[in-house]
């Protein structure tokens, strides 16, 4: 499966791996364009150079449990709608982000249609 990088906004902004639980905080004092710039350089190389597997990652399908693919579709749905999104509408967006970042693959995106519609169910009893 192949992993991507994508920015993680809210309270812990920074980048992180959509592979496994790698993850490249902002630091606290950082501001400035320039000084951004030249972290989200750093973290395109530090997650070029991290190894999936080293780090417990999700690229062995025997190794990801539900809680942690239900928590990463979680997580990145809570971004949008703290952005302003509806629920409904970031879950859709988050859909299609990992249908093209997975290229489609059947058995992934069955596995994200049921984690939206469990955090959608969440979201409706106001646990979330």
């Amino acid at each position: 499966m192949e992993r991507s990088l994508f920015r993680v906004e809210g309270d812990a902004k920074g980048w992180a791996c959509s592979n496994c639980r790698w993850r490249f905080p902002v630091p606290t004092l950082l501001s400035g364009e320039e000084a951004m710039a030249a972290y989200d350089r750093l973290a395109a190389v530090k997650f070029r150079e991290h190894k999936c597997e080293a780090e417990g990652g999700f690229s062995d399908a025997k190794e990801v449990t539900k809680r942690d693919a239900g928590t990463l579709f979680a997580e990145r749905a809570r971004v949008l709608i703290k952005r302003g999104y509806k629920p409904k509408v970031a879950v859709e967006l988050v859909l299609h982000e990992m249908a093209i970042e997975q290229g489609n693959n059947p058995r992934t995106m069955e596995k994200a249609r049921a984690d939206a519609e469990d955090f959608l169910l969440r979201v409706r009893k106001g646990l979330i």
